[in-house]
């Protein structure tokens, strides 16, 4: 075949915006007068950050950009309700300023609500320019994916160290002990923790000498690669941490080293575990009070030492005490904000927790208002998804009558969805910021695409937080955009703020640039007052979420402080290191991480001690026999999108219910025979696989599935639907003081499926 002599190849270094890990990509592009297409996509072996690794998701870029089912431009459902058909971005909006306005005026601010998902995370202007549409919203009807992951964890960290992103993460590279509960991170990566090539990371540290035990009902990819594997009950990780604590205190292992000028609360600490011996808890978390008693000790004892907890810990009714536990574990024994244990990441832009000083800060405030009907607590500026429904259906003042997603599919991802999906369909008008026409998207009146990740540049705002190693890390656009084109894609940025200029009741063609400068002079002018101006003048970028970051950049802790520290960081150094910038391994923070009241560390909240009552007082009923339902995650699915991507869909059926063989004999079922999974919710069917590797009286089933739904249009996903577990979930069963949902530990049934 003849060689195109016009063709020319580029290769682009980018960050992976598919999961947590925000691997560095190599990515080389082929360009011809018909287009520029992707060669191959590997990892960047220069990226000082994940040095390399990449795992399956990354190469997906390429089947993304092109997938027939990605949207290219807006949809509008059809008047005969029968399917969408696509319009302009300027008919687009100029629906929505006919539909939405004239809504907010009948019925109120609160009648519009906001749900965002996880994928925000990985996208700068979504990040960025959400607040904007939620400030012009003016509701309160604000929700999340968090209550279905991480509110938990978010909820500690704001009660003990004052701000909601003060999340420590492990130290693996230097530590010697490493405990993991509720956690996959040989899959993941790290949740709530970026740290990519977990296996080379833990490799690395047993060939040294160090030690993994893994906690989980399962015997997960990290379990088979560790030391030690301990099935715990699932929901008894509280009585765990209880009974570990309540072990250190008893005899007498705690050392809080030069922490101990730091914290408040250890004596009413001590006081509310002592009622809490391993011999208490150990029939509800599965687990011998000896052995607990021997795990307590070593990790104790361990000079560098770490305990880390995730989603297992977090999707269960006692979350917020797990996490909770979980840190003040590490705080008792002395691993924390310490060489190979529990440390604060420190991002170059965005880190709210650099801001102001420790002793002069607010702390974190819940339960400011209700939701309408259920009466759940706000946590974070935002009230539970499971409460969504009941929202929609419920009439009186309040209710709500509008919806706007952004990048998120609660129909599959939260709990009870069929109850969701019929109360969408009620909705006088919906608008969903999506790439696909999806289980949630497709009750939508307006669906409005982002371009393709190749298509944008990006910088990591929310996961430089949370890293294992600090850096700067910046990657332009793969492939190019026609901007003039009228049905070019919108940035995302340009979208939302699209949006919020409506909502604030100016025209529909409105000069974004103008009230993109208004936004940012007036953030300005609050934190620079008389010298906001000049700040104005200096910031790089023009417009969107670039200016922005050259203000974090240029202000954050590595910034040259607009010239007042020339060797500092700005936009244009971070753009000009096209592998990114190592700024160095974790080093302690406390107490200038603190943003407390008292800028201590609180080891004893008020609302978390409360909620120790309920665990005392599940502790007085005895477990059942039931057997428990658990979900799972897996290397080539992040999110449910990633079902309709070729070269992450193909391979055996990962949507199976893993059954240990002895709760299979006893149900009558052989390996690969479908099953009836039911509960006072519903049922579902799904094919058998037989596994040791799971607890006796426990199975799973992935998150995420459930592709049969009429009305998607995901061709490759529907092939291989699976089914949804969510619909075995009551979505009235969260963690109180979290509002997060119960997806963990769930009673069910398990009979052959009829013929």
């Amino acid at each position: 075949m003849a060689l195109d002599a016009t063709a020319t190849e580029h290769t682009h270094t980018r960050i992976c915006p598919l999961c947590e890990a925000c691997c560095g990509l190599e990515i080389r592009t082929r360009t011809t007068p018909e287009g520029s297409s992707v060669i191959s996509i590997r990892g960047n072996d220069a990226d000082p950050f994940s040095h390399g690794y990449l795992c399956p998701k990354g190469v997906a870029l390429k089947d993304l950009h092109e997938d027939p089912d990605r949207l290219r431009q807006p949809m509008r459902r059809r008047a005969d309700r029968a399917g969408f058909e696509p319009i302009s971005w300027d008919e687009a909006f100029a629906e929505v300023a006919r539909r939405l306005p004239p809504l907010r005026e009948q019925y109120g601010a609160d009648a519009v609500a906001l749900t965002i998902g996880n994928p925000a995370s990985h996208k700068i202007g979504l990040f960025s320019y959400f607040p904007h549409l939620a400030r012009a919203l003016g509701t309160r009807n604000l929700f999340s994916a968090s209550t279905l992951d991480q509110m938990p964890k978010q909820l500690a960290c704001g009660l003990m160290y004052g701000h909601w992103l003060s999340v420590p993460v492990p130290d693996l590279p230097r530590t010697d002990l490493f405990i993991c509960l509720g956690a996959n991170p040989m899959v993941s990566n790290g949740s709530l923790w970026t740290s990519p090539d977990y296996r080379g990371k833990a490799k690395a540290m047993r060939a040294r000498g160090g030690r993994i035990v893994v906690i989980d009902p399962r015997r997960t990819e990290t379990a088979q690669a560790a030391d030690e594997h301990l099935a715990i009950r699932p929901g008894g990780d509280v009585y765990l941490l209880l009974g570990l604590l309540h072990t250190v205190f008893d005899e007498g292992l705690e050392r809080l080293g030069r922490l101990e000028a730091h914290v408040e609360g250890l004596d009413a600490l001590r006081a509310a575990v002592a009622d809490f011996p391993p011999e208490r808890g150990a029939a509800h978390c599965g687990i011998p009070a000896e052995t607990q008693r021997r795990l307590a000790r070593e990790f104790a004892t361990t000079p560098k030492a770490v305990l880390y907890g995730r989603f297992g810990t977090c999707t269960q009714r006692f979350g917020s005490l797990n996490s909770w536990l979980i840190d003040a574990l590490n705080i008792v024994t002395g691993h924390f904000d310490t060489e190979g244990g529990l440390m604060f990441p420190k991002a170059a832009a965005f880190a709210a927790n650099t801001l102001g000083r420790p002793g002069q800060g607010k702390g974190v405030a819940t339960g400011r208002r209700h939701s309408r009907v259920g009466k759940a607590p706000e946590v974070m500026g935002e009230f539970p998804i499971s409460c969504l429904a009941e929202e929609i259906e419920t009439p009186g003042d309040g209710q709500v009558h509008a919806l706007i997603t952004v990048a998120c599919n609660p129909v599959l991802s939260s709990p009870n969805g069929a109850r969701l999906a019929r109360a969408l369909d009620g909705l006088d008008f919906m608008v969903s910021l999506d790439p696909y026409i999806n289980e949630t998207s497709r009750h939508a009146d307006l669906i409005l695409p982002p371009p393709s990740p190749l298509e944008d540049w990006h910088y990591d705002m929310v996961f430089a937080q949370l890293s294992w190693r600090n850096h700067a890390r910046w990657s332009g656009p793969v492939l190019p955009v026609d901007a003039d084109a009228p049905d070019a894609p919108r940035a995302e940025w340009q979208t939302l703020l699209r949006l919020a200029a409506i909502a604030s009741g100016l025209p529909v063609d409105a000069d974004l640039q103008a009230v993109d400068d208004a936004a940012l002079r007036a953030e300005l002018k609050r934190h620079a007052g008389d010298q906001a101006e000049a700040v104005f003048g200096m910031l790089e970028g023009g417009a969107g979420p670039a200016r922005w970051l050259d203000l974090g950049l240029r202000s954050g802790p590595y910034g040259d402080g607009f010239g007042a520290k020339p060797d500092g960081l700005t936009l244009a150094k971070v753009k000009a290191a096209p592998h990114g910038i190592d700024l160095g391994e974790l080093q302690p923070r406390v107490p200038e991480i603190l943003r407390t009241s008292s800028g201590r560390i609180d080891l004893a909240p008020s609302a978390l001690l409360a909620d120790l009552a309920h665990a005392d007082a599940a502790l007085r009923h005895p477990t059942g026999d039931e057997l428990l339902l658990i979900g799972r995650r897996e290397t080539r699915s992040n999110n449910s999108w990633m079902h309709n991507l070729p070269v992450l869909a193909k391979g055996r059926e990962r949507c199976t219910l893993l059954v240990h063989p002895d709760d299979a004999a006893r149900a009558g079922l052989v390996d690969g025979q479908s099953a009836r999974l039911s509960n006072a919710r519903g049922s579902v069917i799904a094919p058998v696989t037989l596994s040791p590797d799971m607890r006796p009286g426990v199975v799973s089933l992935p998150h995420g599935w459930g592709h049969d739904l009429s009305g998607s249009q995901l061709n490759v996903a529907a092939r291989h639907p699976g089914v949804n577990m969510n619909l075995l979930l009551d979505d009235e069963a969260r963690d109180p003081v979290s509002g997060t949902s119960v997806l963990s530990g769930i009673p069910v049934r398990l009979s052959a499926a009829e013929a």
